[in-house]
């Protein structure tokens, strides 16, 4: 995983131990994730499918994209598509991915790379590898979340960040025996660069194998984790975690993951999505590539997608 790394991590800032008397959140759920294919046929697996939606509010979905490695001529992404009322964050681990919209936005994505699209009221937008990698083919990993908008955001203007990996506020664990990439949120006094319409907390961390990471989370905010690779434990004395997997906590100051000692050779580390948010607590419509707050405004943002209100694809 070529995503932004450290040859020394003592050199990092460390997160300190839980305090006297701090509550480690115990686990939930551990849900597995069910695979299948997204845009034009990369194959995806659907994180967060087995969770109630009111455990994951702020956020929505979240695919893992990958992992895969393409032969010449395999590489694909989306089509042209609409969204409205919510953001995407695609970060990018392994491969390259190009993006346009309908307003004449765009760039590229890379190893450690983060695209934050706000929708807002509504663009058309499209996902690509590029031209050089459908020739050569090549690894391609990722995952794209969705995250919700409050209803008073849900027609804001549509918006990027283009976050660079050499943004990304690194951080060790308690031994100095793991990574710790915030791309957004704020991890024990230190911010991610991601800025949010929800208040909210989006990182990266890699385990080493017997390693141990606590990381004190916000009261207010529930907490998930989704294995990329690797294996674990999640929770002080949880159940064991494998890749594919996702974690549901429960309330507490902390929450806990460990690497298992013996991990196979391909994933010789457990790497972790941890995420969490202050649920908006509002009604929730959600049709396809619209998430709004009645199914009214959700027909209508079929209707104004229709009239090429959300702006047109580009010669």
């Amino acid at each position: 995983m070529p995503a932004i790394t450290v040859d020394d991590l003592t050199v990092l800032p460390r997160i300190p131990a839980p305090g006297l008397g701090d509550q480690p959140r115990p686990v939930w759920q551990v849900s597995t994730a069910p695979q299948g294919y997204e845009g034009e046929g990369f194959p995806v697996r659907r994180a967060f499918a087995g969770l109630d939606l009111a455990h994951l509010d702020p956020f929505i979905m979240m695919d893992q994209m990958g992992e895969v490695e393409y032969a010449p001529g395999e590489p694909k992404g989306t089509p042209w598509h609409p969204h409205r009322g919510f953001e995407t964050v695609t970060y990018m681990i392994d491969g390259v991915f190009d993006h346009h919209d309908s307003h004449g936005g765009g760039g590229t994505i890379t190893n450690g790379d983060t695209q934050w699209m706000t929708a807002g009221s509504g663009i058309l937008h499209i996902e690509t590898p590029p031209e050089w990698l459908v020739t050569s083919g090549g690894l391609f990993h990722g995952i794209q979340l969705w995250v919700n908008l409050p209803r008073d955001a849900k027609l804001s203007d549509p918006a990027y960040q283009d976050i660079g990996s050499s943004r990304v506020t690194l951080l060790t664990g308690q031994g100095g025996d793991s990574l710790v990439r915030v791309i957004a949120g704020s991890v024990a006094g230190h911010e991610g660069p991601g800025r949010t319409h929800t208040d909210m907390t989006l990182l990266h961390a890699t385990v080493e194998p017997g390693a141990r990471l606590e990381l004190p989370w916000t009261v207010e905010h529930n907490a998930l984790a989704y294995v990329l690779s690797g294996s674990g434990r999640a929770g002080v004395d949880g159940p064991e975690v494998h890749a594919g997997q996702a974690v549901l906590f429960g309330n507490g100051d902390y929450l806990s993951l460990a690497g298992s000692e013996r991990q196979d050779s391909r994933t010789p580390r457990l790497e972790v999505i941890v995420l969490g948010g202050r649920p908006i607590r509002e009604p929730l419509a959600w049709a396809g590539p619209f998430v709004m707050n009645t199914k009214a405004e959700v027909l209508q943002a079929y209707e104004d997608f229709q009239r090429g209100h959300f702006g047109h694809i580009p010669a």
